[in-house]
């Protein structure tokens, strides 16, 4: 993972869990991309109907009781990354969440809705996505909607494994203009004819 003034902000780093990756082959992995790979666009804001992507994970080590999930983007301008999906409640066993899946609870993006925050780049910028999910020996006392520092908070010693999967986007063109580059206006009947 490539270093920037984000990377030390990660869920991952300020939990002090990166001792704890891959512990009991822990691993996280998505049927949509390899890990640094790049995203597809129908996992983004440059698609109409975008989703989150699909991932599954293999069993935590035993004495795990609740999984989270936590996808951030460490790129952006500022100190702290950009909070793109916050999940806990996923049982801790071999497990997935399905293309589009709604999860079982999920606290405040940055744009402060619970939901998967499409990312959103300009064209040319290119971001990392890291999602970061952990097993806590502990189950979490928090309610649907909670921030990011609510969740880490509650997630203080209690990680006892973690495991990472990243991914890369590229902003895309927003204009549709090449849809019309190979129509002739000539041969296009507006009379129906």
């Amino acid at each position: 993972m490539a270093a920037s003034a984000g990377h030390a902000a990660l869920a991952i780093a300020r939990l002090g869990a990166p001792g704890l990756m891959g512990k009991g082959g822990f691993r996280l992995k998505s049927a949509a991309f390899d890990d640094g790979e790049e995203l597809d666009p129908s996992f983004t804001a440059d698609e109409d109907d975008a989703v989150a992507p699909p991932l599954e994970w293999t069993a935590p080590p035993e004495g795990a009781a609740e999984l989270v999930l936590i996808v951030e983007d460490p790129d952006p301008a500022g100190k702290e990354p950009a909070c793109h999906w916050l999940v806990w409640g996923l049982a801790p066993q071999k497990g997935q969440l399905l293309e589009g899946e709604t999860p079982p609870r999920a606290g405040k993006n940055a744009q402060g809705n619970s939901e998967w925050m499409l990312p959103r780049l300009e064209e040319g910028d290119r971001h990392q996505y890291v999602f970061q999910l952990f097993a806590l020996d502990s189950t979490l006392d928090l309610s649907p909607g909670s921030s990011r520092k609510a969740l880490l908070e509650a997630m203080e010693g209690k990680v006892i494994a973690a495991t990472i999967l990243t991914a890369f986007y590229e902003g895309q063109d927003d204009e549709d203009e090449g849809d019309w580059d190979d129509v002739e206006i000539d041969s296009i009947d507006f009379d129906g004819n």
